[in-house]
């Protein structure tokens, strides 16, 4: 037997000046689970991209149980033992396809396979692998009407009917809840116990406590830290990815002047406990919790897309109770949603018109537009945020994912607010669009209450004056961004009291 399932050293990669790999050496075990942490841009995916065969490496050697590995695409990867279950959950699985056929279509795609399809047999052969995976779904049920858990589940049960030497999980649980994370992870816990090496690429605490033997952590293109010692030493592990203390901020946490926003008693639920919460004019408010936490549930009720069940609300100590998003941007209230790609960029359009498009009616007389003005105050909030483009009248799509976030920020930066509202600002974006974004914000802060929704505490220590943890629709936790005790914070976040899951 091989020492190792995977074994990379030296694996270089540069695309143009860009030196994204600079010296990659790792190994990966069979029957454990190595954790991967990095920040937007450490080459996480570079890397994962190289072993999969989607790039070819500059300089290196990867070894695959012992022997040489090159592979000239994903199939072949695939085919030599390495398989990807890849964040976007319906990369590995076909919607419209039932259970069934979502977990035997790569058998019913090989060259021996016979033309006609025997029913009784496939569905078989399905439950078969339903059962080895402890997966209970009605094989019959199209894939699209399940649960993103299950259709997660499923991609990695289709996954394994290659069995597969080493998996690679990119983000697995970026979009299931708590509950929904607990089953995927009794899953990685049985192929584990069967032998295959995992590499799960993620910096979320409770995922890395639960199920890592090990963290691995990369930045700047290279190895920058490993932990092999159980305990599992997380925040040495986030000082090595970040290349800091995750608390060491450069800005002196700002207390924010008179309130703006208050919450009272107000219930996302019958049975969630009641919020009761203060945003203040010139302070950034940091609301974090996993998924399901309740975090985007009270963003959408400050929006007005949903109502909460009971209590509330007043700007500037007056009523407020939106009833649909005009209503709430009518009273002041802007918010920049997560997944850009769905909920905010406009395809087909172009810098001036996705970042202007709300506010239309404030460059036009007459109904007619200026735009001159428009693209003079486009151009002014591209300088503003840093967006890195050939002009303003460039088409989105021609953008970077970080210069379409600084787009999509900068649109509700256009106009004066009370309150506004950020849902993931870094999601998908690389460490110096982060940056770049985080300073615009802060700088300008004064005038409103800045409400950030975020999952990872790097991304909230880097940009809050005060962090507020959510967990299971109520507020566990209030931190000041000055010297945080991170065990404090960490333990709001994954709903833990020194270990212990509360009830």
């Amino acid at each position: 037997m091989p020492a190792h399932a995977l074994k990379v050293t030296g694996l270089l990669k540069t695309f143009g000046k860009n030196r994204v790999l600079r010296g990659i050496d790792l190994s990966l075990d069979s029957g454990s689970v190595t954790a991967l942490m990095g920040a937007n841009g450490a080459g996480k995916s570079t890397l994962v991209k190289i072993v999969c065969g989607y790039y070819d490496a500059d300089d290196g050697e990867i070894e695959l149980a012992g022997q040489p590995y090159a592979p000239a695409n994903p199939s072949d990867a695939i085919a030599k033992g390495v398989a990807t279950v890849h964040q976007s959950i319906d990369d590995g699985v076909i919607p419209d396809l039932d259970v069934a056929n979502n977990l035997m279509l790569d058998r019913l795609a090989e060259p021996t396979a016979s033309f006609f399809i025997r029913e009784g047999k496939l569905r078989k052969q399905a439950q078969q692998v339903a059962d080895s995976m402890g997966i209970d779904v009605d094989l019959k049920a199209r894939v699209a009407d399940l649960s993103v858990a299950d259709r997660q589940m499923i991609a990695i049960a289709r996954t394994m009917t290659r069995q597969p030497k080493v998996l690679i999980l990119d983000e697995p649980t970026s979009s299931l809840s708590a509950t929904e994370a607990s089953r995927l992870f009794d899953l990685i816990d049985r192929l584990r116990d069967a032998g295959v090496a995992i590499l799960y690429i993620s910096h979320r605490t409770s995922d890395i406590r639960r199920i890592a033997d090990r963290i691995l952590c990369m930045r700047d293109g290279a190895i920058s830290g490993v932990f092999e010692n159980k305990p599992l030493d997380y925040e040495a592990a986030v000082s090595a990815m970040l290349g800091h203390s995750m608390n060491d901020i450069d800005f002196t946490a700002e207390p924010g002047s008179v309130p703006v926003l208050e919450i009272k008693n107000l219930k996302l639920t019958e049975k969630a406990n009641a919020i009761n919460l203060s945003a203040r004019d010139g302070e950034v408010l940091a609301v974090i919790g996993l998924l399901g936490s309740g975090k985007s549930r009270l963003a959408e009720v400050i929006y007005g897309i949903n109502a909460a069940f009971s209590g509330e609300m007043q700007i500037d100590g007056k009523n407020y109770q939106p009833t649909s998003v005009p209503d709430a941007v009518q009273c002041g209230v802007f918010m920049s949603p997560k997944d850009r790609a769905t909920n905010a960029v406009v395809p087909g359009f172009d810098i001036t018109h996705n970042m202007t498009l709300p506010f239309l009616s404030s460059f036009s007389t007459a109904s007619f537009l200026n735009g001159k003005r428009l693209r003079a105050r486009t151009q002014d909030m591209n300088q503003q945020l840093g967006v890195v483009c050939q002009s303003e009248k460039d088409d989105i799509g021609t953008l970077s994912g970080g210069n379409q976030q600084k787009v999509m920020i900068g649109r509700w930066l256009m106009e004066p607010c009370r309150v506004l509202l950020l849902d993931e600002p870094f999601q998908g974006v690389d460490i110096g669009a982060r940056r770049d974004i985080g300073k615009h914000i802060r700088a300008s802060a004064k005038g409103r209450a800045t409400l950030v929704f975020m999952s990872e505490i790097d991304e909230a220590i880097e940009i809050a004056d005060r962090i507020v943890v959510m967990f299971d629709g109520s507020i566990k936790g209030e931190h000041v961004n000055e010297k945080i005790e991170l065990t404090a914070l960490i333990s709001d976040i994954s709903g833990t009291v020194n270990g212990t899951v509360r009830a």
